[in-house]
């Protein structure tokens, strides 16, 4: 019964971010219309990012659920790494498209005016009401069941809350001073962190597909986890790799050949299940390798 309420508050977090994205992106392309600010474009080109990996964190909830089939032994992970190297090029495509139109209005002796920039406004504060909803249902979503697909997501919908702001300030400047020239900076601005997001994204996607291993800080621990687990007497070739928010972690450990078979097997049952605590959505396979008298091994570790 927990499995399923789990799934279901899991699934309803990710069709409630499929929406807000959607509802975010007629809004602000209506306001784009309106207004003609180049900020809300960069906005309205981050809430198309927003709607991709929305559907594309909905697609791993949903796959989440599937086990593995005879085609992939593995599990169906790696679709992840696949869309999220789409959205990074997309992103890359927006932010080069934004960052230019932006240049192009700097170099451009023809003044740029702003039109219903209280229009703007309103959909701008409409658009971080929606946004601090989406994200206070995710967190508790994510405190409830620990769905790291439904925690990542909240962090990018509330960094997102920042560039809104400053959509706000350009439209106000406009509004209030006549100052055209804070939109055209905060794109630019927008345009360069769109362009630092879809690298770090697709840099990260990337790395999952060629088998890149883990970071350091979790080799680190697997190996101080390993080394202190009792009846290990050390560890050698240490395999790990990541397919979307899996990790796959292999480890030949070192136990007392003169044990039983069930006995051995106890130990590295144990150091498994302590490894998949410290690291949750990880897969882990323990090849036991005997030491000490009568085996013919020294231990390595």
């Amino acid at each position: 019964m927990t499995d399923t309420r789990n799934r279901r508050l899991n699934l309803s977090a990710g069709l409630a971010s499929v929406a807000v994205a959607l509802s975010l992106i007629a809004l602000k392309l209506w306001a784009l219309l309106m207004t003609g600010a180049l900020s809300m474009a960069a906005s309205l080109a981050d809430n198309a990012l927003d709607l991709l990996m929305s559907l594309a964190a909905l697609a791993a909830i949903a796959y989440a659920a599937r086990p593995p089939d005879d085609d992939h032994a593995f599990g169906h992970s790696s679709a992840e790494d696949l869309a999220a190297l789409f959205q990074a090029v997309i992103v890359l495509a927006s932010a080069l498209a934004i960052g230019a139109l932006a240049v192009m209005r700097i170099v451009s002796p023809a003044p740029v005016s702003l039109q219903a920039e209280g229009a703007g406004m309103a959909v701008m504060g409409l658009s971080v009401v929606l946004t601090a909803a989406l994200v206070l249902w995710q967190r508790h979503v994510a405190r409830r069941t620990g769905n790291r697909v439904v925690a990542a997501d909240s962090l990018h919908y509330l960094s997102d809350l920042l560039p809104t702001l400053g959509v706000m300030a350009a439209l106000f400047a406009s509004q209030r001073w006549g100052v055209s020239g804070v939109d055209t900076g905060v794109a630019l601005l927008a345009s360069l962190w769109l362009g630092w997001s879809g690298l770090r994204i697709g840099r990260g996607a990337w790395d999952a597909l060629m088998d890149r291993a883990a970071p350091d800080a979790v080799l680190e621990r697997i190996g101080a986890i390993a080394g202190a687990w009792p009846g290990i007497h050390g560890w050698h070739d240490l395999k790990t790799r990541t397919a979307g928010s899996r990790l796959f972690i292999a480890l030949h450990v070192e136990i007392d050949g003169r044990l039983t078979l069930n006995e051995a097997h106890a130990i590295a049952d144990g150091l498994e299940h302590a490894l998949i605590k410290a690291l949750p959505h990880a897969e882990v396979i323990i090849h036991t390798d005997p030491v000490g008298p009568g085996s013919g091994r020294e231990a390595r570790g």
